[in-house]
């Protein structure tokens, strides 16, 4: 199924937030520095983000142009950020004491965001998930996690993760979509673990449930089960096209992260990306008919970091002015070609509007599209609506670009906007 909601908005927060936001060492920690349930308890003791304001987010995230989240419920260290009847490692039983996820969901349900929730299939606190080759005990001798593991019984983990979904879509509303991470395929550097798949997690029976309790939500592609998905998830890195399955084009998302390898809040990150940088992701990932979901890691008092923050306020001001570019638009017609190293396109079709996000502004002056129908009739900059021509006689004489438009900027040195777009209205 398809929601036509995913293929308006076009640009989402994910929200990556849990203990590891005290540590700050990025969101894989406990994989990284093999840490135990022992020694990542003393941040389940002192967990406290006393600058929580999600109020705050959302606006910020609003203005930013964004229009749905996917916050993260409970990620690979098992901690979970709502009030789950089903575990003692939960937010409730932390100093902070409240429900984040229920907080959170409101204030953006209120502001107008749909809601996604991000829910891991990895467990490395659960008593009963099975020690695998990404788990923080990997790296025991293989006779201990042998012993380990023979105590432990995946089906009870199975019907944990079962009852925890099933109380996530209960209790919160509306639930838009659902995002699954991560099912796992066998590591022969680890020949003594094994990895899980569809099997391990019931996923059959797991969307069947989803399914009845929340029929119009969107799945992604991580439960290991042919056919149980409506969007596929391009994480950290940009397709080629439009995704495809079996020929045909299909609903997908760009998922990337401001903080360079880290999708959790880390300190002591040396670079991150620059926003003509995600910019450029979002216009490409529309360009090819997909979403693009920007990631931000809050801190351990809940706030987005400042320079975050600076990306966001940039977006804000970009979206204040080519806001049309993104919003419901999609792939361009296939008959409109141009450099897209120069040039990305993305097309609204109920408007009957082509965009062109100049994505370096050329030094000689000028762009070139295929127009081989002569669908165009008048073209201007988005953020001022100041004429732009093309096929400028005076400019270019009587050149033949037969099938082609030439649009100037001879006299434009710098139009003063990140990505400037024009605007193409077709006949």
């Amino acid at each position: 199924m398809t929601d036509n909601w995913f293929n308006q908005a076009k640009f989402g927060m994910f929200i990556h937030w849990s203990l590891f936001s005290e540590p700050a060492r990025r969101d894989w920690i406990r994989h990284f520095e093999t840490l135990t349930n022992e020694d990542f308890e003393i941040y389940f003791k002192y967990f406290d983000p006393d600058r929580f304001d999600p109020k705050a987010w959302a606006e910020l995230a609003w203005n930013a142009g964004m229009r749905y989240i996917v916050f993260i419920t409970k990620h690979h260290e098992g901690f979970c950020m709502w009030d789950s009847k089903y575990t003692d490692y939960k937010i409730t039983n932390t100093p902070y004491g409240k429900d984040i996820l229920k907080e959170t969901v409101d204030a953006f349900r209120e502001k107008g965001f749909k809601i996604g929730l991000y829910y891991s299939l990895f467990d490395w606190h659960h008593p009963d998930y099975i020690i695998d080759h990404l788990h923080p005990l990997r790296n025991l001798p293989p006779s201990e996690i042998e012993e380990i593991n023979s105590k432990r019984d995946m089906k009870k983990y199975t019907e944990y993760l079962h009852n925890q979904v099933k109380e996530l879509l209960t209790n919160y509303g509306e639930i838009s979509e659902l995002w699954f991470d991560n099912s796992l395929d066998p590591n022969p550097d680890y020949p003594h673990l094994k990895g899980k798949g569809a099997k391990e997690w019931d996923s059959a029976n797991l969307v069947k449930m989803i399914r009845k309790l929340q029929p119009n939500i969107m799945i992604n592609d991580r439960l290991s089960l042919e056919g149980s998905w409506d969007f596929k998830a391009a994480e950290q890195y940009m397709p080629n096209e439009c995704m495809m399955d079996n020929g045909k084009k299909i609903p997908w998302e760009a998922c990337q992260t401001c903080f360079n390898n880290s999708w959790a809040y880390f300190r002591d990150c040396g670079s991150m990306k620059s926003f003509k940088y995600v910019l450029q992701i979002l216009i490409e990932a529309v360009s090819k008919g997909g979403n693009f979901l920007l990631n931000v890691g809050p801190t351990g008092r809940g706030q987005i970091d400042p320079k975050t923050t600076e990306i966001l306020n940039k977006f804000g001001h970009w979206f204040e002015y080519n806001r049309e570019a993104i919003y419901g638009c999609t792939e361009a017609p296939e008959e409109f070609k141009t450099d897209p190293r120069e040039v990305l396109l993305t097309y609204n079709p109920k408007t009957n509007r082509l965009y062109a996000h100049i994505l370096n502004f050329p030094s000689h002056g000028y762009f070139i599209l295929q127009d081989p129908n002569d669908r165009i009739e008048y073209a201007r900059f988005l953020h001022d609506h100041s004429e732009i021509k093309f096929n400028d006689r005076e400019t270019f004489g009587d050149t033949n670009w037969t099938g082609m438009q030439i649009f100037s900027f001879l006299h434009i040195s710098d139009p003063g906007v990140e990505i400037p777009v024009v605007e193409i209205l077709l006949k």
